[in-house]
């Protein structure tokens, strides 16, 4: 039997904000979720497993757009795991192209540092 959260408990475990909770599942992100006798919400362990592949998704920058659409083909069943990986393997793409920018970037930084370490920046 799965165990059941409170929206407190979810808050806790996730780090999503009790706003952020209300707001995917309006939007339809988060679905499904359980209600008490007086309509307060709770949450099982699927649910929580959920709002962590919601958490990878944004944290790695993807557009909301897109999660509501990868959700949508999650819900409509296995025949849609093609689709699924292909919308993962675009923003996997998306995400690599952004740690190369960054990576460029933060090699750019520590050239930086290594000047002013050197004393470079002195000299003028």
């Amino acid at each position: 039997m799965q165990q059941q959260y409170s929206p407190a408990q979810v808050v806790d475990k996730t780090g999503f904000s009790l706003d952020t909770l209300r707001y995917y599942e309006r939007i339809g992100l988060l679905s499904d979720v359980a209600r008490t006798a007086g309509g307060r919400r709770l949450y099982s362990d699927d649910d929580l497993g959920w709002l962590d592949i919601l958490r990878c998704l944004r944290d790695t920058g993807m557009p909301i757009a897109a999660m509501l659409r990868y959700a949508q083909l999650c819900r409509e069943g296995d025949h849609t795991i093609d689709a699924r990986v292909t919308i993962l393997e675009e923003h996997d793409r998306a995400v690599e192209e952004q740690l190369d920018h960054l990576r460029r970037q933060q090699n750019h930084l520590r050239d930086k540092i290594a000047w002013y370490k050197n004393g470079s920046a002195r000299a003028e």
